[in-house]
């Protein structure tokens, strides 16, 4: 099953990483206060990044590692603007 990691552009300016199977429905979750804590108090969030993954395993790590990311790296991630559908 394909996977995603993704990449949120929070209302104050951070960032949230996750990965999910479906991209679309994810952001309407994290949109509406129900897709994670940490943006339920930040909305709206935009999507900014997204990276496909062949599988959960692959998404998972992939996630670990941006999340490990100074911000500095994150950005310029973001501006290699791989693979956004928004």
């Amino acid at each position: 099953m394909t996977c995603y990691c993704y990449i949120l552009e929070c209302a104050d300016g951070t960032y949230y990483t996750g990965w999910t199977t479906d991209p679309e429905r994810r952001l309407k979750q994290h949109n509406k206060g129900i897709g994670a804590r940490y943006t339920k108090t930040r909305r709206p969030v935009k999507l900014v990044y997204l990276e496909e993954q062949p599988d959960k395993i692959m998404a998972l790590k992939r996630e670990l590692a941006i999340k490990k990311m100074k911000r500095v790296q994150k950005s310029k991630l973001v501006g290699e603007g791989i693979q956004v559908n928004t």
